[in-house]
């Protein structure tokens, strides 16, 4: 864990070094000032020496200059350091999750991952700062302090020995009572996130349904659960003060105590006392500061432990060591394919899958919920591995090609539709970034997105909300095709992407798909016969098996499920607009 987070340093490994340096020296000047104060009072003051009192004085002014100094720059490139690392981080996670396949995105949830990306991140950073200032500057006041202390009064010193022992020892069971209420608060973060998440995403469904006192008390639950927590550990960590406080005060009262007999005994300085005392506060607060980097460490270890989690984790899908950049045609065969997507699973998701489809036929694909249609089409882009046998594409075995070029070939209008927020150029141009104005026009005319489009006062500029909130289901799924086809991909996937458009719109996709599209490849997932019936073959999935593979004729005539379906369609006397879309 500490490797992973290390190596994301890079170009602040020098802020890093020259932190704890500066801070050093800000420490040792900090710990010479009280020994010179107690020089002005003895050599100067008391003997009436005004000479050495200037003199000093100024070299005094000159070491707390060079003290402030050091401060400073401690801070500054503690400051560029910490929050560098910060950057690095969040980066590191992002670009690795970019990588991830379906399989590794399934074992986190959004709002973790969001979790990690900002509180996680935070907390890391912060720790940091303070290892770098205070893990350097509070032993080395303490190191330094003592041994001043001892050269002016070995027999007082000794009561600063036990008071650290005996604080450190408080402070210590402190940090490890406090740390596992942190690290669970820190858990709870996820489901606050998750709740906010879920609320502003599905805020139309909430207030149709008139959920809002549920969704605040749900909200209000996840909120409460980590002020407590947070509360338990905070109330922990007060204890800190008073404990620093009864240290402090004891080993002051014992010191003017001592040190009084001491200086009428003539064993001991007026300013030696004087610095003495100076040493027991930068002693006890130096141990003070040690107990909030351990505080803050124990805070962030759990974050550490979630973003390293992210950054170490490795996409299931890897590439060939010589991978194949050519993919000659959009042909697609099943050989005895399983596929599970947890390889402990006693019954997979589909078994024993065995199809052949020629280069430019369209296929069809129907089967009731569960029946793994969309699992049967992701491995064709390889977004999940097979467990058992392999999936050609264009007669080559998909994990032997290069997994950019794959899927460049393989352009999929997933079942959930999303849009980004920007304009409708910008994201017909994920197809292709350098697509002319022309040809995303021309795009929008084959998936009948043009016209809607030609209706909006700022037609293909017009700015898109954020998941596509100011279109309705059937123009995203239209935008989406559009999208795709800007691929001119060999190999076309439509996971139930016209469920939202009405029949006359998905058969003038359709029509236009069959004059646009002739070469490529096309899968067509459905939940109606009507969207399916004139594709060269329709698959026919039954729990994960292929109960049919032929023509709507030949389907009719020998299966079962199928015609089934069909007539349950047809009985229902189609859609209000069917005989539109046929005229």
């Amino acid at each position: 864990m500490i490797k992973t987070l290390a190596a994301e340093l890079k170009e602040y490994k020098t802020p890093s070094i020259i932190t704890p340096l500066c801070m050093l020296v800000e420490a040792s000047m900090e710990m010479v000032i009280p020994y010179l104060m107690a020089s002005i009072v003895d050599e100067g003051i008391n003997k009436g020496d005004i000479n050495h009192i200037y003199i000093t004085g100024a070299f005094m002014i000159f070491i707390a200059l060079i003290g402030l100094m050091g401060g400073c720059l401690g801070a500054k490139y503690g400051a560029k350091a910490s929050m560098g690392l910060g950057k690095n981080l969040r980066k590191a996670m992002f670009l690795n999750i970019q990588n991830y396949s379906f399989e590794n995105i399934d074992k986190y949830s959004t709002s973790g991952l969001v979790t990690r990306l900002t509180t996680d991140v935070t907390n890391i950073q912060n720790a940091y700062m303070m290892i770098l200032r205070m893990c350097m500057r509070a032993p080395s006041s303490l190191v330094c302090a003592m041994l001043m202390s001892f050269i002016i009064s070995p027999k007082i010193a000794s009561v600063y020995l036990i008071a650290v022992i005996f604080l450190a020892f408080i402070l210590f069971f402190i940090g490890i009572k406090a740390m596992k209420h942190f690290q669970n608060a820190f858990l709870k973060y996820d489901d606050l996130n998750e709740s906010v998440q879920e609320n502003v995403s599905a805020i139309r469904v909430v207030k149709s349904f008139v959920r809002e006192d549920y969704e605040g008390a749900k909200f209000t639950k996840a909120s409460e659960n980590i002020y407590k927590l947070m509360t338990k550990a905070e109330g922990i960590v007060t204890f800190n003060s008073p404990a620093m406080m009864f240290t402090v005060y004891s080993c002051i009262l014992l010191i003017s105590w001592i040190g009084a007999h001491s200086v009428v005994a003539g064993e001991l300085e007026t300013g030696e006392l004087m610095s003495l005392l100076t040493y027991c506060t930068n002693i006890l607060m130096s141990l003070m500061m040690l107990s909030f980097v351990f505080v803050m460490i124990s805070m962030s270890a759990a974050s550490a432990r979630r973003v390293a989690e992210v950054i170490e984790e490795k996409s299931t899908l890897i590439n060939p060591e010589n991978p194949d950049y050519n993919v000659e045609n959009g042909s697609v065969e099943f050989k005895n394919v399983t596929f599970r997507y947890n390889e402990k699973s006693e019954k997979p998701v589909l078994d024993n899958i065995n199809i052949s489809i020629k280069s430019g036929e369209t296929i069809g694909i129907i089967g009731g919920t569960g029946s793994s249609k969309s699992s049967l089409v992701s491995l064709i882009s390889r977004l999940y591995d097979v467990s058992e046998g392999e999936v050609l594409v264009g007669g080559k075995n998909v994990k032997d090609y290069d997994l950019a070029t794959l899927r460049d070939e393989v352009s999929q209008v997933l079942q959930k539709n999303v849009l980004f927020s920007g304009t409708i150029l910008e994201n017909l141009r994920w197809g292709d970034a350098n697509a002319s104005e022309e040809e995303c026009i021309e795009a929008c005319k084959v998936a009948c997105a043009d016209e809607f489009i030609e209706k909006f006062p700022d037609k293909y500029n017009t700015y898109i909300e954020q998941g596509g909130a100011n279109l309705s289901g059937g123009q995203r799924q239209r935008l989406c095709i559009a999208r795709a086809l800007l691929k001119k991909p060999k190999i076309l996937i439509l996971d139930d992407s016209t469920s939202a458009v009405d029949t006359a719109t998905d058969l003038k996709i359709r029509h236009a798909l069959n004059e646009n599209a002739s070469d490529m490849t096309v899968f067509i997932i459905a939940q109606r016969i009507t969207s399916v019936m004139d594709a060269d073959k329709i698959i026919v999935l039954n729990e994960g098996r292929i109960d049919g593979f032929d023509s709507h004729d030949n389907l009719l005539k020998n299966n079962d499920i199928y015609k089934e379906v069909f007539e349950a369609q047809q009985a229902k006397g189609g859609d209000f607009d069917e005989n539109g879309g046929e005229s």
